[in-house]
C-alpha cells in the first residue's frame, strides 16, 4: 500500500478519531470509494488502554471504528463492533482483539491494519498518524507548572487553566506516517472532524509535518465544527473558539471553510445538554466575518444516540449528541462540486 487513493474519483481525507470520524466516514463513503482515515494514536482508556498496557500494542480502538465505518461487509462490520459484555474479556470489542492479535502475529500495525481491510471489504485506507508508540502530554507553563500525562485522564479532567494556554505534546516526539502527509498532499478534500479538542483531533494536529501539509495542499482544508461545548474544557466556546485551537494546534492558517450548526436544537435536545453541562457551541458572527476562512453555516443536528451501559466502561462523559452525518457529507461534498465547476470555467 504505496499510495492512498487511487486516480480516480473525488479524493477525501478525514482527519481525527473516535465517533466523530465514524460518522464521516459512514456518510462521505456514500460519495467516493477514495476515502483516507487519517487516525490518532494516543488512545489509552477502556479496552484499548488495556491491551496497550497488557499486550505492548499500538491503540486499536479508533483504527477499528474507522474500518468498520468503511467496511463494506455488513456481517463482518458488527462482529468487529461487538463488546463482550461479561467474563474475561468484559468490556472488549471483538475487533479490538483481532487487531491485537494480528499485530502480534505479523509484528506490524500497518500490516495487520491492511489484513482487517482486506476482511471487512474496506473501501478507503485507514491510516495511523504515526506508527509510533506515544502517550498524549498537555502542560501549561509558567506558575501554573501544571502537566497532565494520557488522554484518558486529560479526557477526565476539568480543566483548572485555560486549555488554550496549555501545550500539547506527543511522548516520544513522534515521527509522522508518510501516508498520512500523501493522503493531506493528495486529496480533493480535507475534513477535519468534529472531536474533543484536546484528546481526539490535538493529537494528531500537533505532529511535526501535519500542519506543514495541511498549508501545502491544493485540497480544500475544512473544520466540521462541534455542536456542543464539553462540561469543564471547552466551557463558553464559540465557533471560533474552537477553529482558531484547530489552527493552533497544526501551527496556523490552513483551513478554508469552518461548517457549523445553526439549527435550533429541540426542547428534548436542550434537557439532554443540560443532562451532560454541555450547551450548544455559540455562534459569533462578527469573528467569523473577519476570519481567514469561510464560516457556512447549516442543519447539521441529528438523532441523540442510544445510550449504551456496555460502552461506558470508560468513567468519562460520552456526549450523546450527534451531527446528521447526511447533511454534513452532502455540504462537503458540495464544496469540491464548487471547486471542480470553478477550474473549468
Amino acid at each position: 500500500m504505496n499510495e492512498p487513493f487511487a486516480p480516480s474519483e473525488m479524493k477525501i481525507a478525514v482527519i481525527g478519531g473516535g465517533t466523530g470520524s465514524f460518522m464521516l466516514l459512514s456518510a462521505l463513503k456514500d460519495h467516493t470509494s477514495q476515502i483516507a482515515a487519517l487516525v490518532n494514536m494516543v488512545d489509552d482508556g477502556g479496552s484499548t488502554g488495556v491491551l496497550r498496557d497488557e499486550l505492548g500494542v499500538l491503540p486499536p480502538g479508533d483504527v477499528r471504528q474507522c474500518l468498520v465505518a468503511l467496511s463494506g461487509s455488513p456481517r463482518i462490520r458488527d462482529l468487529f463492533n461487538y463488546r463482550f459484555e461479561e467474563g474475561t474479556f468484559e468490556g472488549h470489542s471483538f475487533g479490538n482483539l483481532f487487531l491485537t492479535a494480528l499485530e502480534k502475529t505479523t509484528g506490524s500495525f500497518a500490516q495487520a491494519i491492511e489484513t482487517a481491510s482486506d476482511i471487512l471489504r474496506v473501501n478507503g485506507n485507514v491510516i495511523p498518524a504515526t506508527l509510533d508508540d506515544v502517550r498524549l502530554v498537555m502542560s501549561w507553563g509558567g506558575k501554573s507548572d501544571l502537566t497532565l500525562h494520557g488522554e484518558r485522564v486529560i479526557d477526565a479532567d476539568h480543566f483548572k487553566h485555560d486549555p488554550r494556554r496549555a501545550t500539547l505534546s506527543l511522548d516520544p516526539i513522534p515521527t509522522v506516517n508518510p501516508m498520512a502527509i500523501a493522503a493531506i498532499e493528495q486529496a480533493d478534500l480535507v475534513v477535519i472532524a468534529p472531536g474533543d479538542l484536546y484528546t481526539s483531533l490535538g493529537p494528531l494536529l500537533v505532529i511535526d509535518g501535519i500542519g506543514d501539509a495541511l498549508r501545502r495542499t491544493k485540497a480544500k482544508v475544512v473544520y466540521v465544527c462541534n455542536l456542543v461545548t464539553k462540561d469543564g474544557q471547552t466551557n463558553n466556546f464559540t465557533v471560533s473558539d474552537h477553529a482558531a485551537e484547530i489552527e493552533r494546534f497544526g501551527g496556523g492558517g490552513f483551513l478554508d471553510v469552518v461548517l457549523y450548526n445553526n439549527q435550533m436544537p429541540s426542547e428534548q435536545m436542550l434537557e439532554r445538554y443540560q443532562t451532560e453541562h454541555a450547551y450548544p457551541v455559540v455562534i459569533d458572527p462578527e469573528a467569523l466575518a473577519s476570519a481567514s476562512y469561510e464560516a457556512i453555516g447549516g442543519n447539521f443536528i441529528g438523532q441523540i444516540a442510544e445510550y449504551n451501559p456496555v460502552d461506558q466502561h470508560i468513567p468519562v462523559t460520552r456526549n450523546l449528541i450527534r451531527h446528521n452525518p447526511v447533511a454534513v457529507a452532502n455540504t462537503l461534498v458540495s464544496l469540491v462540486s464548487i471547486i471542480d465547476r470553478k477550474s473549468v470555467v
